[in-house]
């Protein structure tokens, strides 16, 4: 387990090198994420999430959200979530630079829905957002599907390494409909019950929003679960996003 663990921080250095390297050529930008969920009955969990993101390498911040919400798990294989937010983007070219290109409030209603083929996770997850932008009033539907495989065990526990890949669909009602894609990619690592660090690189292709922006960052999530009651985990981990 040792090896695991110093093979992993290894990677995780080179990586850091690589990426600052790389975001002084491309502008890599970086998506900081603490999300903390507490179990609170058999069934249902609470959640809070802030995110801070820079379009450069630790530089030019111009983004930052703070969201909560409750999930109420209908079996092991469908949950659903409601949830709301508050979303700050600013102009682009230094930190918080202002006026701030968005400022929303925004709820949403989602349904998760999960398949296992062996080890490994599909997650298939639909959500409709209702946003009040510095735009007015908007409706957005966004997909997502996901994979996770454990590496290293059959399950996702203490000592476990796992890939994780996802992509995501933004549309909305307004014509011409397409706004985002959003792709992830990564490795995680859970040290213990209550936390999980889990990083890679997200790309997003923007055609047409109003709210943040920029093309290729670092993800960093920090997860911590707390678990008031035992309960079987169905859709940890994982960030809200």
């Amino acid at each position: 387990m040792k090896k695991w663990i110093y093979g992993w921080l290894l990677f995780a250095f080179l990586s850091h090198r690589s990426f600052a390297q790389e975001s002084e050529l491309k502008g890599l930008g970086t998506w900081n994420v603490l999300n903390i969920k507490a179990d609170i009955g058999e069934r249902w969990t609470i959640f809070v999430e802030p995110q801070l993101r820079s379009l450069r390498w630790y530089d030019h911040f111009h983004y930052y959200e703070i969201k909560g919400g409750v999930t109420y798990d209908l079996s092991k294989t469908f949950s659903l979530t409601t949830g709301f937010g508050r979303y700050d983007t600013y102009q682009e070219g230094g930190d918080f630079v202002t006026p701030k290109a968005n400022n929303e409030i925004r709820t949403w209603l989602q349904l998760q829905m999960y398949q296992y083929l062996n080890r490994i996770r599909f997650e298939h997850r639909y959500r409709a957002e209702q946003r009040w932008t510095s735009r007015g009033y908007r409706n957005r539907f966004r997909y997502r599907f996901n994979t996770l495989m454990p590496l290293n065990g059959p399950k996702v526990e203490p000592g476990i390494f796992f890939l994780t890949a996802s992509d995501e669909l933004f549309l909305t009602d307004r014509a011409p409909y397409f706004e985002r894609n959003r792709f992830f990619a990564g490795i995680g690592y859970e040290f213990s019950p209550l936390f999980t660090l889990q990083t890679g690189w997200m790309n997003q292709f923007d055609y047409r929003i109003n709210d943040e922006t920029g093309r290729n960052f670092l993800q960093i999530s920090f997860l911590f679960e707390l678990q008031w009651q035992q309960a079987e985990r169905t859709t940890r981990p994982d960030s809200m996003n």
